[in-house]
């Protein structure tokens, strides 16, 4: 059974820094593409970046030059380093994993950004 958790979330004054942490289980954690999306309060979810199976990376126009996503397939993790952070990056954090025959999300992690 896929299954991935999230941490790393919380409180934090702008222009500051989270790492967020993506654990995999379940799955053959290298042959996922790995993305982050965010859900802002009151709006829709929204693609964050990506880091493909083999390593590729692509990112939102908002986080780029902020945010570095990046994977140790040994952990079966990505992470999500997060820099000067901005008020509108509040926004529950989900991953995603996709790959043969199968998409999966983890529960979420809260990232709030205020003085």
């Amino acid at each position: 059974q896929v299954h991935l958790v999230e941490s790393g979330g919380g409180l934090v004054q702008p222009g500051g820094s989270l790492r967020l942490s993506c654990a995999a289980s379940g799955f053959t954690f290298s042959n996922y593409h790995i993305s982050w999306y965010r859900q802002p309060p009151g709006k829709e979810r929204e693609l964050v970046a990506i880091i493909t199976a083999i390593g590729g990376r692509n990112y939102a126009d908002s986080v780029k030059g902020r945010f570095t996503i990046s994977r140790v397939n040994a952990k079966n993790t990505v992470y999500l380093q997060m820099n000067s952070l901005k008020p509108e990056d509040t926004a529950v954090y989900y991953c995603k994993a996709v790959g043969p025959g199968r998409t999966s999300w983890g529960q979420g992690t809260q990232v709030t950004v205020s003085s």
